[in-house]
């Protein structure tokens, strides 16, 4: 025979039992939306027609650095692309800067590049991209 389980009568004047609430979840990268990961990958300098490039441009970032070369395409004047803190650069980054670079040329406007990336020299290097990019040279050209 099955006996019911009694239920605790509750007692006058007892503090409820508090409620555990467990921390916010943080969404993916993905989800907070491409401003934010915008901001890391590419910046603009102190310059108008200045974009600073982040430590890192690989597939992870390639969206938001897409939509950020993407704005510029069109730009009058000449874009200068800052690699002076860029440390680490994949296919994928490289791919969305030399098609930046052949559309900027293409509409007959130019790029400069400032600083030097062993990174984007080593990577253009390894694909034969160097003279493509036109990179500055170890004179800093």
């Amino acid at each position: 025979m099955k006996t019911r389980k009694q239920q605790t009568p509750e007692r006058k004047g007892a503090r409820p039992r508090p409620v555990k609430r467990s921390a916010p979840k943080r969404q993916p990268a993905a989800a907070r939306g491409k401003a934010a990961s915008a901001k890391r990958i590419a910046r603009r300098g102190g310059e108008p027609g200045s974009l600073t490039l982040a430590a890192e441009c690989t597939v992870a970032e390639a969206d938001a650095l897409k939509s950020e070369l993407a704005r510029r395409v069109d730009e009058p004047g000449t874009i200068t692309l800052d690699v002076t803190a860029l440390q680490r650069i994949d296919t994928a980054g490289l791919q969305l800067l030399a098609a930046f670079v052949r559309d900027r040329r293409a509409a007959g406007r130019a790029i400069a590049w400032r600083g030097q990336a062993p990174a984007l020299n080593a990577a253009a290097g390894v694909l034969g991209l160097n003279s493509m990019l036109e990179l500055p040279g170890e004179a800093g050209r």
